[in-house]
């Protein structure tokens, strides 16, 4: 019994199931009668809600980078992606200029398992990326299309967009453990907040299951 209060919820529910799977295994083949799991009661694993930013706290982020200099203006088109447009870094990192339909008013991601999907963008964002194209860096060939670069004409890593958005949280002092995925928290739980139905939000998100999607009605 001490063990298992020092095993998380999550794990043990894990643990029961593969137990349970092995025990229904050994009854079909006539090993045992019973299946002595289907007796344990399985623990309550709860649901853990995300951080969120408040709106507040969003344009506090974005402003951080309010300077001249060309990385700022790279990072505040980052971070304001990021937000408005509720991208996964992974999605971020290989966006393509190609992907941009600003007179559509879309831009085109390529979320999990490569499924393609068009996000709205709106004024704000629209904006940012065009003064960053102004000072984008020269990219190197096999970067050409890829619109955010290191200085190095080289796209930029995962890693370098958590470090990006630790440093702007750093800067106005936003004592959260946050990190990108935060900031496509915070996009999700607005939009439900202001009255976006759960599937056009699924839809904008790429979730491919409305359950993973239905946990910002709760955080709201």
């Amino acid at each position: 019994y001490e063990v298992a209060k020092k095993v998380k919820p999550s794990s043990q529910s894990r643990l029961l199931s593969g137990l349970n799977t092995f025990f229904n295994y050994l009854i079909v083949e006539g090993l045992r009668k019973n299946n002595p799991v289907s007796l344990v009661e399985p623990p309550k694993t709860g649901t853990t809600l995300p951080i969120t930013l408040s709106i507040s706290e969003i344009e506090k982020l974005i402003t951080s980078f309010n300077k001249n200099r060309p990385i700022d203006i790279r990072n505040k088109a980052i971070i304001e992606i990021l937000y408005s447009c509720g991208l996964r870094a992974s999605e971020l990192v290989n966006l393509r200029c190609s992907d941009l339909f600003f007179e559509e008013g879309l831009i085109k991601v390529f979320g999990k398992g490569n499924k393609e999907r068009f996000v709205p963008i709106g004024r704000a964002g629209k904006e940012s990326i065009r003064n960053y194209l102004k000072i984008r860096s020269k990219a190197k060939k096999e970067f050409s299309d890829i619109l955010f670069l290191n200085n190095r004409g080289a796209k930029l890593s995962r890693n370098m967009i958590f470090i990006i958005v630790k440093k702007g949280a750093e800067n106005v002092k936003i004592n959260k453990g946050i990190s990108p995925h935060t900031l496509r928290h915070s996009f999700a739980t607005h939009l439900v907040e202001n009255g976006a139905d759960i599937s056009s939000v699924q839809q904008m998100l790429g979730h491919s299951n409305i359950a993973t999607t239905e946990r910002y009605l709760h955080i709201s």
